[in-house]
């Protein structure tokens, strides 16, 4: 099996038309400077060194700003250098995010000149209302009429929606996700807000008008999401923000975030409360008092059915007075467990 590199390059801000009430790109990518085209093949290089095996399968992603709201002639050179890198068979394919209302047939005829395989829409909300109080500059239905017209034309699409907005709610986040599920993305990005310096949401904490998302509550709500769009098979390429020098721990000296619920292992937080959901589900259905359980696994899923930092063991002692065994088996299909008791309340009585 191929594996996969994604070579990311950060356009922050270039052709945005939008000040975001949670943006600021520039401490969201961690790049301060305008990408150009020598700055972009001094990045391609860069990774292609460092990327050793012979049969990668590798995607130059254009991230940040509104790739497709940057002027027409900067889009050409930024993905005519890409493209010099497919034609040389050195990367398959090429990766941009932009907004909703900045794609149209002329657009898309663009980047499928240029061998642009994948559009990843930055949507946020389903909800007008909220869409409008982040000031996103969009409305819901942009992100319908520009997403059918992706999948239309061939593109994979992606989706990225946001936890947290200021007045969304638990209901608006489950109601964005059934919207964008119908829509059918074939991946789906989710980040739950932080406050970042220097933005409008940061003025808003500052002033008492916004209160961010407990840790506990980004990660209740985003079990869900993630749960729906794994039903639908979507692919979840990222819960929570890429962990950089900027965004990390407000505690951090050079971290741009203010609060919110920022955690450098934020997604093993999120599928780890999955699996001790799950095994707690299992134990109860054994209609036995259990006090000693093992648990078979995947070795992709063994970390996260320990926890972060041991959290389940631990949670499941404390809770249940439950002791848990891991076990991998590569039998196992990711995903799946197998529960076998070990010993019950009245085996150890009994010794």
């Amino acid at each position: 099996m191929e594996k996969q590199y994604i070579i990311p390059i950060f356009v922050p801000h270039l052709g945005c038309p939008n000040d975001c009430v949670f943006c600021n790109q520039k401490s969201i990518s961690g790049q301060k400077n305008n990408m150009t085209k020598e700055k972009a093949k001094e990045i391609i290089e860069n990774y292609l060194k460092s990327i050793k095996e012979d049969d990668a399968q590798i995607e130059i992603a254009f991230y940040g700003g509104s790739f497709t709201a940057i002027k027409p002639e900067k889009q050409e050179e930024l993905l005519k250098t890409a493209y010099e890198y497919i034609e040389q068979g050195k990367v398959e394919s090429i990766r941009v995010s932009t907004r909703p209302d900045c794609i149209d047939k002329q657009i898309l005829k663009r980047l499928k000149k240029y061998k642009v395989k994948t559009i990843e829409l930055g949507v946020q909300s389903a909800n007008d209302y909220i869409l409008q109080k982040a000031n996103r500059g969009h409305t819901f239905a942009d992100v319908q009429k520009a997403s059918k017209l992706i999948r239309r034309k061939g593109f994979k699409l992606g989706h990225q929606m946001m936890v947290g907005l200021p007045e969304s709610t638990r209901i608006d986040e489950i109601n964005t996700a059934k919207a964008l599920i119908k829509l059918k993305p074939k991946m789906i990005r989710i980040y739950p807000v932080l406050v970042v310096k220097n933005t409008k949401l940061a003025e808003d904490y500052q002033k008492g008008d916004y209160e961010p998302l407990p840790l506990v509550q980004a990660i209740e709500i985003c079990k869900e999401l993630v749960r729906m769009f794994a039903d639908k098979n979507i692919e979840i390429i990222r819960v929570g923000l890429q962990n950089t020098e900027e965004i990390t721990t407000p505690e951090e000296e050079k971290s741009e975030v203010i609060a919110g619920p920022y955690h450098p292992a934020f997604r093993q937080l999120v599928e780890s409360s999955m699996w001790y959901d799950a095994i707690v589900e299992k134990i109860k259905k054994l209609n036995v008092k259990v006090k000693e359980v093992e648990v078979i696994v995947n070795p992709r899923d063994a970390n996260n059915v320990i926890g972060h930092k041991k959290e389940n063991i631990q949670k499941l002692k404390d809770t249940y007075d439950v002791d848990l065994i891991l076990k991998q088996d590569e039998k196992i299909k990711p995903g799946k467990s197998q529960v076998e008791i070990i010993k019950t309340y009245k085996d150890f009585l009994e010794e």
